[in-house]
């Protein structure tokens, strides 16, 4: 503690310690910049400014390659890069560390050589470019390509009559009759080992899976449900009245007080299931997909069903779109509104949005409303509002448990930040009866509504008499209690009790409001959306989409129509470097591994 205390706060030096035992002391002095490469928490400016403490060279071969890794991991959480070009890696490093950019290609060759980096020549329309990958970005690339490839090779096919009569035998005995496109996802799903099954809200995909659910069942095939939250998998439980599990769940994560997910279903230990459904599979980053594709056997099936114009997942990756990019699999993407939906304007309006047209504002009574605000703080004040008093009063008090704001940006009057203090404020204000606990300057309060912002596999929680590990970015619970004699706080999230002990409580922050971003793969009965001031790269259409799409029964809308106007306009995409689809494309024809 007395060593490390000039260079990280007492979390860190815990779990320093943890980690690396009696001999942390020594390790960190020969090679302070493994503190960022096997450390949670600690990042590459923190191991750099103690080992210039330490009088480490700035041109040290060391802090070359770290500072490369970290350019690269950063990329990764912050971005979403499963890779970077080589002339933007380089330049980006050279930058960061203040060195020459040959210094970082020696660096590089010398990665390259210990296995820690891929270089991939990729062939391209634009031109062919030279990515660069960490080692673990690459195997994970690597696996889900060879893996996806296995599964549609070793799948039996079925032959299309009997497809032809499954489907008849379903509208018969449903007595409805299918849309032409839901015919071709029903026959896609039993003709191929792979088919992703796509759409917006209020085109029929739950109602291909309740079909296949029922087509499978009667082949005497199992078949697997699952999300990848909590909420997701809750949700299309509810939907299908089958049972749904969140993939980890699925995979059966298992703690092992590591810092990285391991699962007892994997490649040596096959799920059981014929059939994997993955509900919001737009939200399933790389490594998580990996780990799924891993532990499916050989001759099952995979479904994957999203909608695609949503945000990409928040971890790296961006795996339902390369999937889809690449061609190599049946792809069916469903575009049919069917008549009970047209009746809500939430679904009409994220069609119009996703097609870059205005939504109505100015219909009444329908679960779609606007209120124009002139000013961040008109704005923020009426959301407050809308929380405490208008939608209590029209609705009852237990609307309030369903609302959630989702904002586009942080920053601001109405961003998350401020608007996450004022409803705790108006919410769950101060009692004699509330214990609170102040950390790193937020209050945590018990009734207060709580996010995770990071995976972490070493939490255990509790679900009646079942105990597991792991809460993971973005689940969202409410503190019920807080001790401080025993410097604890408990979670609950939905079914799951998580005890937090105190140092730990940089995983959380209150969620009252939270970024778009944060909000995927969840829905609300009640979604209010701030248009507010934000960055241009906040203000875009598949920003504002997956925000409506997030709304099971009311959207709000509070703030500038121009905003609105802005954000329908801007189709501009985040860019995400992966090479996934160029792996897929045709057997991976379109890449080269770049040798030493």
């Amino acid at each position: 503690m007395m060593f490390f205390r000039e260079f990280f706060g007492a979390t860190l030096t815990v779990r320093i310690y943890h980690a690396w035992g009696a001999g942390a002391i020594d390790r960190a002095k020969q090679n302070p910049y493994a503190l960022c490469e096997e450390i949670e928490g600690i990042g590459f400016e923190k191991a750099d400014m103690m080992a210039e403490h330490l009088g480490i060279d700035k041109n040290s071969l060391e802090r070359v390659k770290s500072g490369i890794l970290y350019t690269l991991s950063y990329n990764a959480a912050q971005h979403g890069h499963m890779c970077l070009p080589q002339e933007m890696l380089q330049a980006a490093a050279a930058e960061l560390l203040d060195v020459p950019e040959v210094r970082v290609s020696e660096a590089m060759a010398a990665l390259q050589k210990e296995g820690k980096l891929r270089r991939i020549h990729t062939h391209q329309k634009e031109g062919d470019v030279t990515y660069v990958y960490d080692r673990a970005s690459y195997l994970c690339e690597r696996s889900i390509a060879e893996r996806l490839v296995m599964i549609e090779r070793s799948c039996i096919t079925i032959e299309n009559t009997d497809v032809t009569g499954f489907i008849a035998r379903e509208e018969r005995m449903g007595g409805i009759g299918y849309a032409e496109l839901q015919k071709q996802a029903i026959a896609g799903a039993l003709e191929n080992g792979v088919m992703i099954l796509t759409g917006g809200p209020g085109t029929g995909k739950t109602t291909v899976v309740r079909a296949l659910l029922r087509i499978f069942s009667s082949m005497g095939l199992r078949v697997a449900l699952c999300a990848p939250t909590g909420r997701a998998a809750k949700r299309l439980s509810e939907a299908t009245m089958e049972e749904a599990k969140t993939v980890h769940r699925l995979l059966e994560m298992n703690y092992n007080g590591g810092t990285k997910a391991e699962f007892l279903r994997n490649e040596r230990n096959h799920l059981d299931e014929d059939v994997i459904i993955v509900d919001e599979s737009s939200m399933l980053d790389a490594p998580l997909a990996a780990a799924l594709l891993a532990a499916i056997k050989p001759g099952a099936r995979l479904i994957l069903v999203g909608d695609a114009n949503q945000l990409p997942s928040v971890g790296a990756g961006n795996v339902l779109r390369d999937i889809i990019a690449s061609g190599r699999f049946e792809t069916i993407a469903l575009t049919e509104i069917f008549r009970q939906a047209q009746n809500s304007l939430i679904v009409t309006n994220a069609h119009a949005i996703h097609r870059g047209q205005m939504p109505q504002l100015d219909i009444k009574n329908n679960d779609f409303f606007y209120l124009p605000r002139g000013s961040d703080r008109e704005i923020s004040l009426t959301v407050a509002d809308l929380c405490e008093n208008r939608l209590p009063r029209a609705y009852g008090a237990s609307v309030v448990g369903g609302i959630q704001v989702i904002c586009p940006s942080r920053k601001g009057e109405a961003g998350t930040e401020n608007l996450n203090r004022v409803l705790q404020a108006t919410l769950n204000p101060p009692a004699t009866y509330k214990r609170e606990y102040v950390a790193r300057e937020l209050c945590f309060r018990e009734g207060d509504r709580v996010m995770q912002i990071r995976n972490n596999y070493d939490l255990i929680f509790e679900r009646g008499e079942e105990t597991g590990c792991g809460v993971f970015n973005g689940d969202i619970g409410i503190i019920e209690e807080i001790d401080p004699q025993e410097k604890r706080l408990v979670v609950a999230f939905d079914d799951r009790h998580v005890t937090y002990d105190f140092t730990g409580l940089d995983e959380l922050e209150l969620a009252y409001a939270v970024t778009v971003h944060k909000s995927q793969g969840s829905e609300y009965p009640v979604v209010i959306l701030p248009l507010c001031s934000a960055s241009p790269m906040l203000h875009t259409r598949n920003l504002f989409y997956t925000a409506v799409t997030r709304a099971q029964r009311m959207v709000i809308l509070v703030g500038k129509r121009e905003i609105a106007e802005k954000m329908v306009q801007n189709n501009r995409q985040a860019m995400r470097y992966t090479g996934l689809a160029a792996r897929l494309f045709v057997g991976g024809e379109k890449q080269n591994e770049i040798p030493l």
